[in-house]
């Protein structure tokens, strides 16, 4: 399995498609389309009194829905795998995800990967959705897809969540093969559902190569335990960089959009590498994250409290020359489709109209560092 990078089409307005053609050139693995109705950013900072990107949008949490961006996407493209990343088994009937995963992977002629997971507090808890026992609602709804996928006719099923009675999906999978599922996970049981039921794996946290490769080896261990290949799940990683120069690093880090991304780190993994959070230790990062909640006052205590020195220690930094070396350490560790995120863009218009070039230079000289792998 070769290293390539992954590509990322945001879903947010406004929607800029005008990329797709070098997208679908063969330098990338997949496209992936994150799904979300809420931003990490607190839209109490998201405002011209604090930066610069308020004054382009007047929100952070302009999404559209990526399963809908998806069929736009297929159409425009020829080449590229198309992956969502991920949508969750709360929001969405696994019957109806089992059905549009089909319905993309016929528009795209076989290139479709439903990226799932099992939900982030800020997609659903404002909407009034039950939010209780997500993992056991994952490993459900994946089992109803699976089974409405697979079954001759109409099915019968009895869950703690979900109840199909009679129920038929007979839209037949493009060319004989179902689509491919990937799972962003990062707990032990998550892990290993991600070893018994995915093609594909997104970490949701994983800030060191050891770490990467000890939960890789637990879905590897799950895939072998439920008789399927190991080596045939693709490991992938979203990673959220800083990438520029001392000078340029020292302006970033001080933005307080920048600041807040903080709030995406759980105190535990804040504690591992020496900083206490300002959140506690027992905050889980963006499983509680929830914008609302974070008022104009309770953002800007919160940001008195950042050390710029632990966001730092968790994120990968420096020129693209240094974020590449460090992230083959995690190629090094198993990793073959990593995604590249420069979250310096978040310090403002400056940072951001630089930050596509500075992933593409990062990606090059991580393809470099990697040949032959």
């Amino acid at each position: 399995m070769k290293v390539q990078p992954g590509a990322f089409l945001r879903t947010t307005l406004p929607l800029d498609m005008s990329n797709l053609e070098t997208l679908d050139s063969g330098r990338y693995h997949s496209i992936w389309l994150p799904d979300h109705m809420v931003s990490f950013w607190p839209d109490s900072i998201w405002t011209p009194e604090f930066t610069d990107l308020a004054t382009v949008s007047p929100s952070p949490h302009r999404h559209l829905d990526a399963l809908a961006v998806a069929g736009a996407v297929a159409a425009l493209t020829k080449n590229v795998p198309i992956a969502t990343c991920v949508v969750d088994t709360v929001r969405r009937h696994p019957s109806l995800l089992a059905q549009t995963a089909l319905t993309l992977d016929h528009l795209s002629r076989g290139r479709f990967i439903l990226g799932l997971g099992c939900g982030e507090m800020e997609n659903i808890e404002p909407y009034g959705i039950d939010f209780t026992k997500p993992v056991s609602r994952f490993e459900e709804a994946l089992k109803v897809i699976r089974l409405l996928w697979e079954s001759n006719g109409p099915v019968d099923f009895t869950g703690q969540f979900f109840n199909l009675h009679h129920a038929r999906l007979d839209t037949e999978p493009f060319e004989g093969r179902f689509p491919k599922i990937w799972v962003g996970s990062a707990g032990p049981r998550m892990l290993e559902l991600t070893g018994r039921y995915g093609d594909g794996w997104w970490p949701a946290g994983a800030y060191t190569p050891e770490e990467y490769a000890a939960k890789l080896k637990v879905i590897r261990d799950s895939a072998e335990r439920a008789g399927r290949d190991p080596l045939a799940i693709t490991p992938a990683f979203i990673t959220s960089c800083f990438v520029g120069d001392d000078a340029q690093l020292a302006e970033v880090m001080q933005a307080p959009l920048v600041k807040a991304h903080a709030l995406q780190i759980p105190g535990d993994v804040m504690r591992r590498f020496g900083f206490e959070h300002p959140m506690g230790d027992g905050w889980r990062g963006i499983h509680d994250l929830n914008p609302a909640t974070m008022t104009r006052e309770r953002i800007l205590d919160f940001l008195k409290k950042v050390k710029i020195e632990s966001i730092l220690a968790c994120v990968p930094h420096g020129s693209p020359q240094k974020v590449a070396r460090t992230l083959k350490g995690f190629v090094d560790a198993g990793m073959r489709v990593p995604k590249i995120l420069d979250y310096s863009s978040m310090a403002g218009l400056k940072f951001s109209a630089r930050s596509a070039q500075n992933v593409r230079e990062t990606e090059d000289e991580l393809m470099r560092l990697v040949a032959g792998i």
